[in-house]
């Protein structure tokens, strides 16, 4: 193979990266929209959107490594810190509006929490 034929196979492998990226993140935004609840629509904010926002990262990211020889270290500290800070702010909202008292969806057929909560509040009161 020769080295244009290469490259307009790389370019395409990071353009399906990127469209990919841009694709799970509509399917996360009609998740935000359609689901619920809070807790469902968190999961779909978190999950969803986070994988999108890395592989358009890791897409620019391929590409200037590859076809501008320059490792992007603002990219590479996008991706980890997106990876690490997305989903633990999802956590701790979710939390957050756990223990305000948001009720969970109707169709809802389980509970993990309620016990340990209500348990929680009655060791903080002194009970």
């Amino acid at each position: 193979m020769n080295p244009e034929t290469i490259r307009h196979i790389v370019e395409f492998v990071i353009g399906i990266v990127v469209l990919l990226g841009a694709l799970v993140s509509v399917i996360s935004v009609f998740g935000i929209i359609r689901l619920p609840d809070v807790y469902l629509r968190s999961h779909a904010a978190t999950k969803s959107a986070t994988l999108g926002v890395l592989l358009i990262l890791l897409g620019g990211f391929l590409y200037f490594w590859i076809f501008e020889h320059h490792i992007s270290i603002k990219l590479l500290l996008g991706i980890v810190f997106v990876f690490i800070t997305s989903p633990v702010a999802g956590h701790l909202n979710a939390r957050a509006a756990y223990r305000s008292g948001v009720s969970l969806w109707k169709g809802s057929v389980r509970d993990d929490l309620k016990e340990d909560l209500k348990r929680e509040r009655q060791e903080s009161r002194g009970v």
